[in-house]
């Protein structure tokens, strides 16, 4: 590829490769306090491409490949090269990922115990753990949560953080200081702009924590928690994880012995600062 960046997400290295400067530039950076990949050696390989030569120059087109592709895949704009270029290393992970149960799920930590919280799209994971995070709390990471089959573990992909519509402005507000990303508007989900994780997270992104709490929020609705039981958050988890059949019986050991592990608590709520109190007093009860 013409131009390409490399670099580690906690244990995650990648190289991406692209057609155009401008995504590339845009990555070096907001990732700029990251590290490379160990050794040099990327996990995975990313590439944002023009399927026809004259689409670098002519309404320019972005399609999404590397070491695993989607070919049904839509192309997006150039202007939103940032954002395919996160897709397309989701994708490497959802796709290629095999030393880690994969959770979609956002997480942080607290005296080295972590704090899961996984839902459908707009349930308020992302903007949840960017608020926690401006609590005090580690943000790990709001896209995958990586489960360790062989200890129980969860490793941080603290990633940049993905923020939606609403709750640009509430983590805006809540970190002003932040590094932020081009605002994106009218993307497939809406307006996007991504936002750097603070120091604290980057510098304790190799730190894996004991999972300890996971959490079903649900964003819009009155202030309530139910307990979810066991079978039922198996198979919501089983949903969320997107290597899960993949690995066989390494994943159901991994995902049996997290439920059996940790409470598992549905969180509704109609804004943030309940939910982070809601979160709170969860996490107090412990």
């Amino acid at each position: 590829m013409r131009h390409a960046f490399a670099v580690r997400i906690g244990p995650i290295g990648f190289r991406i490769g692209s057609d155009w400067r401008s995504p590339i530039a845009q990555l070096e950076t907001l990732y700029r306090d990251y590290p490379r990949p160990n050794d040099g050696v990327p996990d995975f390989t990313v590439r944002l491409f023009a399927r026809r030569p004259w689409r670098r120059l002519i309404r320019p087109s972005v399609e999404i490949g590397g070491d695993y592709m989607l070919p049904e895949a839509a192309p997006l704009p150039l202007r939103q090269g940032l954002l395919a270029a996160e897709m397309a290393m989701n994708l490497q992970m959802a796709l290629g990922a095999r030393r880690y149960l994969l959770l979609h799920a956002s997480a942080v930590e607290r005296d080295g115990r972590a704090l899961l919280m996984t839902g459908i799209s707009g349930a308020g994971k992302s903007t949840l753990a960017t608020l926690l995070a401006a609590k005090g709390w580690r943000f790990m990471g709001d896209e995958f949560a990586l489960l360790d089959p062989a200890t129980g573990l969860v490793h941080a992909f603290p990633r940049l953080i993905s923020l939606k519509n609403e709750a640009i402005a509430a983590a805006e507000a809540a970190w002003p200081d932040a590094r932020m990303g081009p605002l994106m508007p009218a993307t497939p989900k809406g307006d996007i702009r991504h936002m750097v994780p603070d120091a604290g997270a980057i510098a304790a992104m190799d730190v894996p924590a004991r999972p300890a709490l996971l959490v079903f929020p649900r964003y819009g609705f009155e202030a309530e928690t139910r307990p979810v039981p066991p079978a039922e958050a198996f198979v919501r988890m089983t949903q969320a994880s997107t290597n899960y059949v993949a690995l066989g019986e390494a994943g159901f050991r991994a995902l049996t012995g997290l439920i059996a592990g940790v409470p598992s608590v549905a969180v509704d709520y109609p804004d943030g600062a309940s939910a982070i109190e809601q979160v709170e007093a969860l996490w107090a009860a412990l």
